[in-house]
């Protein structure tokens, strides 16, 4: 997870929104192609788990944006997708070929942990009031979708103990 060029110290709540904006919608494209993913190796319930993800993902940046809108409606923009890597979404290697639910839910587990981890990061360094609010309320948001996939993950069965290594073809001669 990394961030260039913002002054989290001078960071206004219009800039703090359309951060988190991005933040969400980069996470929404991550789980989108991890669906995809899974899909072509034809793992329809890692597919659907990361689809809901994706879902969830674009509703909560949606809320946001509403919020940016209604508060600063169409002045510009001065942070860029840019200037973010890997906050929330899922890493890029935590999607696997035959991916089990289980599997699925650990990297969305991951991902929860990570933006909570980035939040909480951040807060000693804000300045602004109403960033401060906004970064707590988001911190306080990953704690709870952690929650709720802890909760799932404790509803599905273990996985059948195969690794990846199993399902691995050996090179063949040429």
């Amino acid at each position: 997870m990394t961030t260039r060029g913002i002054d989290y110290a001078g960071l206004s709540l219009k800039d703090a929104l359309d951060l988190a904006v991005l933040i969400e919608e980069e996470a929404q494209e991550r789980y989108e192609d991890f669906a995809a993913q899974m899909e072509q190796h034809r793992t329809p319930e890692a597919a659907t788990f990361f689809r809901l993800m994706a879902q969830n993902e674009a509703k909560h940046g949606e809320e946001l944006a509403a919020r940016r809108n209604s508060l600063f409606g169409s002045e510009s923009k001065a942070v860029t997708r840019e200037m973010i890597y890997d906050i929330e979404a899922p890493d890029f290697d935590a999607a696997r070929a035959f991916m089990t639910p289980r599997q699925a839910m650990k990297a969305a587990l991951a991902s929860e942990v990570k933006a909570h981890a980035f939040f909480v990061a951040a807060l000693p360094a804000l300045k602004d009031a109403g960033v401060k609010t906004l970064f707590e309320e988001l911190r306080d948001e990953e704690v709870h979708h952690t929650n709720l996939v802890t909760a799932e993950l404790a509803k599905l069965p273990p996985d059948s103990g195969l690794s990846d290594e199993d399902f691995v073809d050996e090179p063949a001669a040429q």
